[in-house]
């Protein structure tokens, strides 16, 4: 089995491929459409991060691809729909660097409110600027939080244990954590709250989630940060107000438009603005997180190609399994329309196979059946499988 990691993925995902005997090329920067249909020839397993694009013509050329590791939270770099019904499983890390992200939220934040960034620059200029003047502790101010999931929540926790009042306001109904105060609509928030940080996902409909009419809803001085996605905020709207001083301060480590690689030029509206801060999409990247990520994803890449599990998976149905005992597992991948699992059984009969468990899940598109067969049968059941009615991909293992 092959594998291909992209982006720089820490060492340990392919330590972990390579214990289960997988083979496994790396390639530090990200690959274009036709250079990534190229290099996936014979290739199982793919990993990437958020450079690389997984397209329907890619997933269409790639025949013996059985699944993709996002070794980060975000998935919209992958066509999930084209990977579905390709058979093609999907897989990230939605817990591993969150962490990491809540704590540089904290210490910009800290960062913002003291106005640390201009005082750093003027040092550097020789300029010895010691000035209290709009210089603020954390403790006592307010902190709104947009989207209240694994990352959000992490950044109430921290927030609150150095004195800050947090409001939070979400979509769907979460468990609040300690004294957060949850709002039930967004402008509600918007108008009470000293600081703004926004943690949604890739949703489209998020796109400038923060626009012109949100920052005037603000209040005066307030301090926005964006560590999500770089489409959730207007940018040119965000410059505006930040020149005519509604804005104090801001953070972003994402952007509408980001470099493919390191060699290329990074360009935002938001350069060489005051108590600015931005970072080149770095919220996740500790040593820890980038290990835990790399070794989380890995384990799922294995877990599913070697017992069909998908419990984790982003875009297929969910089957946790017990592992296989004295048994063969059949894997089959077909569109959601009636009678398959009755011709999957009938040909199970017509080849003398003894099913020992069988498992189906669906969803709107596919339907997954999993099933541990005795390990005596006829040598044409793979065919006959592979010839079921809408069969998308089927595997023995």
């Amino acid at each position: 089995m092959k594998a291909l990691l992209l982006e720089n993925i820490h060492p340990c995902a392919v330590e972990v491929l390579k214990e289960k005997g997988v083979e496994v090329d790396t390639y530090k920067g990200s690959l274009s459409e036709d250079e990534l249909i190229e290099a996936l020839q014979g290739v199982a397993l793919l990993g990437i991060r958020s450079r690389t694009y997984v397209t329907k013509r890619v997933l269409e050329s790639a025949r013996d691809l059985l699944a993709i590791g996002a070794y980060c939270i975000g998935t919209n770099q992958v066509d999930l729909h084209a990977a579905l019904m390709k058979g093609v499983a999907v897989f990230n890390a939605p817990y591993s660097n969150t962490r990491s992200v809540a704590e540089i939220v904290i210490a910009e934040i800290i960062f913002l409110i003291r106005r640390l960034h201009d005082k750093i620059v003027k040092a550097h200029e020789g300029v010895w600027d010691k000035s209290a003047e709009n210089a603020r502790e954390v403790r006592g101010k307010k902190l709104g939080i947009i989207g209240y999931g694994n990352i959000g929540s992490q950044v109430s926790m921290l927030a609150e244990a150095m004195g800050m009042e947090v409001y939070y306001y979400d979509i769907v109904d979460k468990l609040t954590i300690g004294n957060a105060k949850r709002m039930s609509f967004l402008e509600d928030m918007l108008r009470i709250v000293d600081v703004v940080t926004v943690h949604v996902d890739g949703n489209p409909g998020n796109t400038n989630l923060i626009g012109s009419r949100e920052f005037e809803i603000m209040k005066d001085g307030v301090i926005l940060l964006n560590l999500s996605r770089g489409f959730v905020v207007d940018v040119d709207a965000l410059k505006e107000n930040i020149l005519s001083g509604k804005v104090i301060g801001a953070s972003l480590d994402v952007f509408p438009e980001e470099p493919k690689n390191s060699s290329d030029r990074f360009v935002s509206p938001l350069q060489h603005l005051p108590n600015v801060l931005l970072t080149p999409h770095i919220g996740g990247s500790t040593e820890e997180a980038q290990y835990n990520i790399g070794e989380f994803v890995s384990s799922k890449l294995l877990e599913y190609y070697h017992t069909g599990s998908t419990y984790t998976s982003v875009n297929f149905p969910k089957i946790q399994l017990p592992s296989m005992s004295d048994s063969h597992r059949m894997l089959h991948v077909h569109e959601n329309v009636p009678g398959v699992l009755s011709q999957i059984n009938a040909i199970f009969a017509r080849n003398d196979v003894n099913v020992v468990a069988q498992y189906l899940r669906t969803n709107e598109k596919i339907g997954y059946v999993i099933a541990d067969l005795d390990t005596k049968y006829q040598e044409p059941l793979y065919e006959d499988l592979k010839k079921v009615v809408r069969t998308i991909k089927v595997r023995i293992l």
